[in-house]
């Protein structure tokens, strides 16, 4: 309710205080303690425990315990919110497939109880005879995996502290002399999570063949207890989220591209419920197809890597706030959010007015579109000298200059094609129907040509459509891998060595697949690309609908969105903007929704403006943004999804800013509308008062209810829109 007058003060401290109460046998956590509200001070460390036979790796919210003797294994992962264990059963720590044979790294033996384990059996476990045993251990500071070279607008300019630990192995079998395997920890200051992976080391005089590396074993908890249920069906751990690099396939979003998961049933765990003993109650980390190379003598071998994150709650918005914290710590390169439109042309007088219509409205950059006609595999010198210049007077207005390319959905010849490992035949057993190998000769060039052509051009973004999905080649004539067992594995470590060089170079990525952990800075956000041949009244809904949908795991910077200023897989004139003047309230609303919602939408087209009066309203917009930008770019709470039927709305929340809150509303009806919504403050870090206005209005002082809520009565006018700013 407003605070009217302040006699209530009292009042309503008394009632805060009980308040409070409530919510604190409610929850785990206060706003004053919650990790995901305020910043989480202890640092992170490696502990040696009982008398050295144990090793802790923490940030005072998870710790994961390893004992090293007789052999190194995972006895103990908490989360330290909760309290909560996800070590039921102790497992070796990796897994390795050399020279046709598998070896366990770590591990101890002999739990009489799978359900659980108790502290007095650990002393009693013994290690494996043939296993990788543990020799020593190393420990040091959190360091970046590439360089990164933020060159945009950054919402998180710095890379993530914490502290790591290295435990090393060796193998008494004369066939594995010379063979040093490392498992890797990572634990990040402020977040509960941990991240892992293995290297292996060949210091033998000749090659071996790795044909699998399974980099985590976590035999956890189950989620559910059925009798009878089949581990595809049954519940996975809902508290235990794990992301891998290894992901791919264009949907979007990480649980549908990850292809190294792997939950799994345990034979031994012989007092579960399940009848068959099928519950799904051990993850394995490892690419599906394996690694199938050889590893010479004097190299090195880096696996997945895996990033485990311990959550507090069942709650949907809680959970997503929790990965996309994660995504602005880890990768925060995913923070970057440069402002930028879409031209279909490089003719260069079209180019550089578009540049100076960026410079003049307070756009950052000018993507040379699809169609536009830009070919970057291109790197004769006529054509770099072309685009060196559009890119130096880009650069000269302050303007950046990037574009597309396209590698998957196209056929190169017979010899450069992936074959299909059933047919043996080219243009067959893709994954988007036909690709080039991207380690056949074709592909090795094209890698080569468009870093010559964005080293040589200064050009400062890459749009890659249908980068490498993970097919595989069954070609044996490919100079850069051997025949079908490493070609996915080949393939994957060249996208992302050159996605890494780019990063290097500050060079911004649009990749419409989930490469984030090496180096991709947006995805789509996820929409129907016919849909943007349908008229602009349905676009508002669908496009609403999309970024309510799209921002659960993601943060706004994170995903693109899409907005056809002209003619666009078909449609007539209802679905375009252009002539952008005669459509000016439909193009203002588009930019709010994109701008409210913090994301950036491809506005595809041949200008930003046509007239004095777009050229204003354009410019009016971007002002707005760039005032709000902060908290735009901060978390959403989602308030209704649109359906065409009520209003509907998104609010960011960001309790580290003077603005706490920025609500974006809608209202698809034809009628003006007065509502009484429900604003969730939890997340802002506000726990006594707000000061709500709407748009430039007068402030208004709410106290907060037990919730951290407040309740407020909008006016929305038929078919258009509001904001609100909490203080």
């Amino acid at each position: 309710m407003p605070i009217n007058n302040m006699r209530h003060r009292k009042t309503f401290n008394n009632l805060l205080f009980i308040g409070l109460l409530a919510v604190s046998q409610t929850f785990a956590q206060t706003p004053s303690q919650d990790w995901l509200v305020r910043p989480f001070m202890q640092n992170s460390e490696v502990n040696v425990l009982q008398n050295g036979q144990m090793l802790e790796i923490t940030n005072g919210l998870i710790s994961r315990r390893i004992k090293i003797s007789p052999n190194a294994a995972t006895v103990s992962f908490k989360n330290l919110s909760t309290n909560e264990q996800f070590v039921r059963s102790v497992r070796p720590e990796a897994r390795v497939v050399i020279n046709g044979k598998t070896f366990n790294v770590g591990g101890l033996y002999g739990q009489k109880e799978h359900a659980y384990l108790l502290e007095e059996w650990i002393p009693g476990l013994t290690a494996g005879p043939d296993d990788f045993k543990f020799v020593r251990y190393e420990t040091g500071e959190v360091k970046p995996h590439f360089d990164w070279k933020p060159t945009t607008w950054t919402a998180n300019p710095t890379q993530p502290k914490g502290k790591s630990l290295m435990l090393f192995f060796q193998s008494g079998l004369p066939e594995l002399k010379g063979i040093e395997v490392a498992v890797h920890y990572e634990v990040f200051d402020g977040i509960p999570l941990l991240s892992k992976w293995v290297t292996i080391s060949n210091q033998s005089k000749g090659a071996f063949r790795l044909a699998q590396v399974v980099n985590e074993v976590l035999a956890t908890p189950e989620e559910e207890s059925a009798v009878v249920g089949k581990p595809e069906k049954m519940k996975k751990p809902q508290k235990l989220y794990i992301e891998n690099n290894y992901a791919y396939n264009n949907a979007m979003r990480y649980e549908l591209s990850d292809q190294a998961t792997h939950w799994k049933i345990d034979s031994t765990y012989t007092s579960q419920v399940n009848y068959n003993f099928e519950t799904p109650c051990v993850v394995e980390v490892y690419p599906t197809l394996g690694v199938g190379i050889d590893l010479a003598s004097g190299a090195s071998y880096k696996s997945i890597r895996t990033y485990e994150l311990l959550l507090d709650s069942y709650d949907r918005e809680r959970n997503g706030l929790a990965r996309r914290k994660m995504y602005r710590a880890i990768a925060p390169w995913t923070t970057q959010n440069p402002i930028f439109m879409h031209l279909i042309s490089t003719d260069p007088a079209t180019v550089k007015g578009v540049i100076d219509q960026c410079a003049e409205t307070g756009y950052e950059m000018v993507i040379l579109s699809f169609g536009s006609g830009l070919n970057m595999e291109d790197a004769s010198d006529a054509n770099i000298r072309k685009f060196k210049e559009l890119a130096d007077y880009a650069h000269s207005k302050g303007i950046k200059l990037g574009g597309y390319s396209l590698f998957s959905s196209r056929r190169i010849d017979d010899a450069n094609d992936v074959i299909d490992p059933v047919t043996g035949l080219p243009d067959k057993g893709a994954f988007f129907g036909h690709a080039p190998c991207l380690a056949s000769e074709w592909g090795i060039n094209y890698i080569k040509s468009l870093k010559k052509f964005i080293s040589e051009t200064g050009f400062d973004l890459l749009e890659h459509d249908g980068p490498y999905p993970g097919d595989v080649c069954a070609s044996t004539s490919h100079p850069g891998h051997k025949g079908l067992d490493d070609s996915q594995w080949v393939q994957m470590q060249m996208q992302k060595e050159f996605y890494q060089w780019l990063n290097a170079r500050g060079v911004y990525i649009n990749a419409p697949d989930w490469y984030f952990m090496d180096g991709s800075h947006k995805i789509a956000l996820g929409y129907r690309e016919v849909n943007f041949s349908l008229s602009r009244e349905q676009q508002k809904i669908l496009n609403r609908q999309n970024i309510f949908d799209g921002t659960w795991d993601k943060t706004p910077s994170m995903g693109w969105g899409f907005v056809p200023l002209t003619k666009y897989q078909g449609g007539g004139a209802e679905a375009v903007l252009e002539p952008l003047s005669e459509h000016l309230k439909d193009y203002k609303q588009l930019m709010m929704q994109y701008y409210g919602a913090g994301i950036q939408a491809c506005y595809r087209g041949p200008r930003l403006y046509d007239t004095p009066e777009t050229k204003k309203v354009v410019t009016e917009t971007i002002k707005w943004y760039k005032k709000y930008r902060d908290i735009l770019n901060s978390d959403i709470i989602h308030l209704r999804r649109p359906d065409g039927r009520d209003w509907d709305g998104i609010m960011h929340v960001n309790p580290a800013l003077a603005t706490k809150g920025l609500v974006m509303l809608y209202n698809p009806l034809k009628e003006n509308i007065s509502r009484r919504i429900k604003l969730p403050l939890y997340y802002s870090g506000l726990t006594k008062v707000a000061k709500v206005r709407e748009q430039n209005g007068k402030t208004t002082a709410y106290l907060l209810n037990r919730d951290y809520s407040i309740e407020i009565t909008v006016q929305l006018p038929a078919e258009g829109y509001t904001w609100l700013v909490i203080e």
